[in-house]
């Protein structure tokens, strides 16, 4: 019995040292909690929407936004350390706000939404989040567009190199006219067009040098060997043969050839072009009227009268109109598309180059639809924004930075290698539609992001 006893007594401390091993903590006081742990450091009140830093230290979302409204600085107010990226809401520390002191952050969410001051410093704090955004989806995919534009320029540059394009451009155009061989004579008059192909064979049976076609006129051309007898045909050969005397070397008769004797022109025209083209068109008024001005407003805006005989070829066209000074009507339709719509003027000629330059017409055309879109959408956020009595600062600003950009353009050109040259020109030509669509698509679906 004894032993029973003893046994149940040793049963019951079991028992009892059992039960204290296995029961559960006693759970925190809440006074343990200190209100200090979750007050944000410029109100030194509770977090509303708290948000963390990279150095760690912990803010309301709308004290941050004021303090980045005031300041214009990415840096933390308390510790001055510049955060990385774009700073978001802590969802842990949100939550646990939102459980210790309900009441406490409910009141004080009442009050911001009340104030205009913050909900206008969060829509811009917001705002910038999305560039922030924007900006790094474009770094990511920074890569790929480079190296679009490396294989696009590689493909560019041996199709030129394969097809000899490029040496025959450097050939023509840099040889004076006094040393071509008859091959050179007979390979200008087949970039006249295919309308001199009937001509071609005299020409090359009386091996006609560069020397012999100066002394060429009307009434040689008209007589045997050469028999043009076609009175246009042969003020077209005349015309393009002055412009040969006049320079010396074949001029320029497409994109590759004026690129190979203009190289700076070419690359200034096409960055300038794209930034201003109104000022641009008006310097080619004033200073390359004859070369580069007239048969781009001839192609832009043609005459309206037609000649009786059949146009048997682009360029044969363009030959007739360097011989004409436009009409009233002609610089009537000029003036309104300078004014209203440039970039459709540069689309036009792009256009009416389709057939000689396939896809770098449609980059072009393109790019001016692209660049007149972001043109409307600049007018448009200044009439909405009540800012349109700011536009003659604005183009007087435009203006400056223009001249300045072109004066250093002139003086760093003598020490720029020729082959930065060549990358800068292909960027332009065939990459910036590229940017361009980004930059519209960002104007049309998020036109507020672009109100900063």
């Amino acid at each position: 019995m004894e032993g029973d006893s003893a046994g149940d007594g040793e049963t019951e401390l079991l028992d009892e040292s059992h039960y204290v091993a296995v029961s559960p903590r006693p759970e925190p006081a809440m006074s343990n909690i200190s209100e200090n742990e979750f007050s944000c450091h410029c109100c030194y009140d509770i977090l509303v929407n708290p948000t963390t830093l990279t150095c760690g230290h912990n803010f309301c979302r709308h004290c941050l936004a004021l303090w980045w409204e005031s300041s214009h600085k990415n840096e933390c107010p308390e510790c001055r350390e510049k955060w990385e990226g774009f700073p978001k809401i802590n969802i842990l520390m949100r939550d646990a706000t939102d459980k210790l002191f309900s009441e406490v952050v409910q009141r004080r969410r009442m009050e911001i939404q009340a104030n205009p001051k913050i909900s206008r410093s969060l829509l811009a704090f917001q705002r910038y989040s999305g560039l922030q955004e924007n900006l790094f989806y474009q770094t990511k995919g920074m890569f790929m567009e480079v190296l679009y534009f490396v294989c696009l320029q590689v493909v560019v540059l041996v199709f030129h190199w394969g097809s000899g394009v490029m040496e025959q451009h450097d050939l023509l155009i840099s040889k004076p006219v006094s040393h071509w061989t008859s091959e050179d004579v007979v390979y200008w008059l087949e970039n006249l067009g295919p309308w001199t192909e009937p001509y071609r064979g005299a020409f090359q049976q009386e091996n006609v040098n560069g020397r012999l076609l100066l002394m060429l006129g009307d009434e040689e051309l008209m007589k045997k060997p050469y028999n043009i007898e076609n009175s246009v045909h042969r003020r077209a050969v005349l015309a393009e043969l002055d412009r040969v005397k006049a320079l010396g070397v074949k001029p320029p008769q497409n994109l590759w050839e004026y690129k190979a004797a203009n190289a700076g022109k070419s690359l200034f025209l096409l960055y300038a072009l794209k930034r201003s083209p109104r000022l641009t068109i008006f310097y080619l008024y004033l200073f390359d009227y004859s070369e580069t001005f007239l048969p781009f407003l001839h192609t832009c805006c043609p005459p309206f009268t037609h000649t009786e005989e059949p146009v048997e070829s682009i360029w044969f066209t363009k030959l007739l109109l360097l011989l004409l000074e436009p009409s009233w009507q002609q610089w009537v339709e000029f003036l309104v598309k300078y004014c209203v719509l440039p970039y459709q003027l540069i689309a036009e000629f792009a256009w009416d180059w389709l057939a000689i330059h396939y896809w770098t017409s449609r980059f072009i055309i393109v790019n001016a639809m692209l660049l007149s879109v972001l043109e409307g959408c600049f007018l448009w956020r200044l009439w909405t924004t009540a800012r349109l009595r700011t536009l003659p600062q604005q183009m007087w600003n435009h203006l400056w930075k223009m001249l300045s950009q072109g004066f250093a353009f002139a003086l760093m050109w003598p020490f720029v290698p020729q082959f930065v040259c060549n990358c800068l020109f292909y960027w332009a030509l065939y990459f910036s539609p590229i940017i361009n669509i980004d930059l519209v698509v960002q104007q049309l679906m998020h036109p507020e992001t672009q109100a900063q």
